[in-house]
């Protein structure tokens, strides 16, 4: 008889746990999932917005040892150039 009582006690906890991964998790993977696509499918001439709110157009990338192998990439705006990790692109222009 003590089974009954101990599935009854653990299905509260199981549900908040699906509740959770449906609405909070799943949606998260799926954001980190597009930005990566996003971050790999970059290339020179893309109008960018950075995660600070830098708009640009990305003009070179490269690999530098200091950012222990992560990708910059620079971008330009008005002759002003800058050296910005590649992740921290939060979208392109216009999207």
């Amino acid at each position: 008889m003590a089974r009954p009582n101990m599935l009854g006690a653990l299905l509260p906890f199981v549900l908040v746990f699906v509740i959770f991964y449906l609405l909070i998790i799943m949606p998260q993977r799926k954001k980190q999932k597009k930005h990566m696509e996003l971050v790999e499918n970059l290339k020179p001439g893309d109008r960018i917005i950075t995660t600070a709110g830098i708009f640009g157009t990305s003009w070179a990338f490269r690999r530098t040892h200091r950012a222990e192998g992560r990708f910059q990439h620079q971008h330009q705006d008005h002759q002003e150039r800058r050296r910005v990790i590649r992740g921290a692109t939060d979208r392109l222009e216009g999207e």
